[in-house]
């Protein structure tokens, strides 16, 4: 796991994003949790200007941050501010938390690449965001959509087609 690297992002509700990346190939290993608020140890009910945010953990050998960036524009609507499917709020906003200068650009370009393809028919606004700390997610919500296959989500694959 040493060589494993982490990406942090954001685009509504956590349980559908966790459940869609779980299973992309290079990705080892998903939580849930907060990120980019103002109060240490969120919860669910207390995460003041947190996004319900997810940390992957993949493996650079199977696929890079730009690859996931890719997939993570195409199951979420990008183009909403503070909002995903019926979730309202910055809780459920669009955001990419960038752990340095070189995902920063790769972030950019990819949405340069989004807005030129014309798909979302509305210009991407996800928040490029400097790396604050992921808080993880109580324990109810890890796996959640794995033990509750029924359970809510706004999530899916709206392009099979790669924009790349």
């Amino acid at each position: 796991m040493s060589n494993y690297k982490k990406a942090y992002l954001a685009g509504g509700c956590f349980w559908g994003m966790e459940d869609l990346f779980r299973v992309r190939p290079g990705i080892k290993e998903t939580e849930v949790g907060y990120q980019g608020g103002i109060n240490d140890h969120p919860t669910y009910r207390n995460h003041p200007g947190h996004a319900e945010g997810i940390e992957l953990t993949y493996d650079p050998t199977e696929t890079n941050f730009r690859e996931i960036l890719d997939y993570f524009f195409r199951i979420h609507n990008p183009t909403t501010v503070d909002q995903q499917g019926n979730d309202k709020g910055s809780s459920y906003r669009s955001a990419i938390f960038f752990q340095n200068e070189e995902e920063k650009a790769v972030a950019e370009d990819m949405i340069k690449i989004v807005n030129k393809s014309g798909r979302w028919g509305a210009a991407v606004v996800t928040t490029l965001e400097a790396f604050a700390p992921f808080w993880k997610a109580e324990p109810e919500h890890q796996d959640y959509l794995v033990r509750n296959p029924n359970g809510y989500t706004c999530h899916f694959e709206r392009f099979e087609k790669s924009f790349l």
